[in-house]
């Protein structure tokens, strides 16, 4: 779903460019997004027929990247005054913070794609290992250097979405916006992708050509109706993000760093330090507090949001 909000921002970026009348309101965005993510879907039968695909994903992100920061860095150096004050009261800023944590959490913290390709040849658990610690290191950086420096260029008066408020040429900021806006098209494929395998293999017939008629009406069914549902609920719920930021209080926290070391804690209780016990149960109290936290503040953005937009606002 994260990949899936963000798309249509890209398409809604791409159409500013060239015209600022808004006539191209926001559901329509959501639904040519739905539309391309569908064709994308039909088209890609089963995980491995993603591999060339991986290639052009990770060519994407590239072009978003270094475009995204060249024009930043460019615009900050002629830039002779920026201001940095976040705007809002004290209590706004303390929930938006937390809301914002449970999001990145929710949005971030899989590693679902290094972990199937470290299983490929043994031995499994060190290679998943390798690909985590690579991914959450090295990985990282280019998204810590597109945050940093639209801050930096911008301050508070940056976009969301950078390219929003990078100033360049037309033709490049067009590329950047379609590279980004594919790259989502085919991350939102990966993840859905072991939902998919798992319908098509148990309800699908799965024999014959991977683009038979059985077997293409079956994805356009079954995919196609996951993401309508998608698409509808994007369309009617502007504010979609501070549910993804609920979701990630309720789940991811607890399931990713509450339970893991739980856990932890009862496979090695005998073999555990006192130190390393007490660090494991630091994390675990911690992040549960920090998951009440979360959940509280996205429950106050739903609300403060459901009063302020109505269903299919154009924002």
């Amino acid at each position: 779903m994260h990949n899936f909000l963000n798309s249509f921002d890209f398409v809604q970026a791409t159409f500013v460019i060239y015209r600022d009348d808004a006539a191209l309101k926001l559901p329509y965005c959501i639904a040519i997004a739905g539309l391309v993510c569908a064709l994308f879907a039909f088209g890609i039968p089963h995980l491995s027929a993603l591999r060339v695909w991986l290639g052009f994903s990770t060519f994407l992100s590239l072009v978003y990247i270094i475009t995204a920061f060249v024009l930043s860095l460019r615009d900050g150096m002629s830039t002779p005054h920026r201001d940095y004050h976040i705007p809002g009261s004290h209590t706004d800023k303390i929930f938006t913070t937390i809301g914002s944590v449970a999001s990145l959490v929710f949005a971030y913290n899989t590693g679902m794609l290094p972990e199937i390709q470290a299983t490929v040849k043994p031995p499994v658990i060190k290679n998943m290992e390798k690909a985590l610690w690579f991914q959450f290191t090295v990985g990282v950086l280019p998204l810590y250097a597109v945050t940093f420096m639209g801050y930096w260029a911008y301050g508070s008066s940056t976009s969301s979405y950078l390219l929003n408020s990078v100033k360049g040429p037309f033709w490049v900021k067009t590329m950047a916006n379609i590279a980004a806006f594919l790259q989502t098209v085919i991350a939102l494929h990966i993840f859905a992708s072991p939902m998919y395998e798992y319908l098509d293999t148990e309800y699908g017939k799965g024999k014959g050509h991977a683009f038979s008629f059985l077997n293409l009406s079956f994805r356009v069914l079954v995919r196609g109706g996951y993401l309508t549902v998608n698409t509808l609920v994007a369309a009617l719920f502007p504010f979609l993000g501070d549910f993804m930021s609920l979701t990630g209080a309720l789940s991811t926290f607890p399931l990713t760093f509450v339970l893991a070391n739980h856990m932890y804690l009862k496979a090695k209780k005998n073999k555990l330090s006192a130190t390393r016990k007490a660090w494991h149960w630091l994390n675990v109290v911690g992040f549960s507090c920090l998951a009440v936290a979360a959940a509280v503040a996205a429950l106050r953005l739903i609300v403060v949001d459901s009063k302020t937009y109505h269903l299919f606002a154009d924002l």
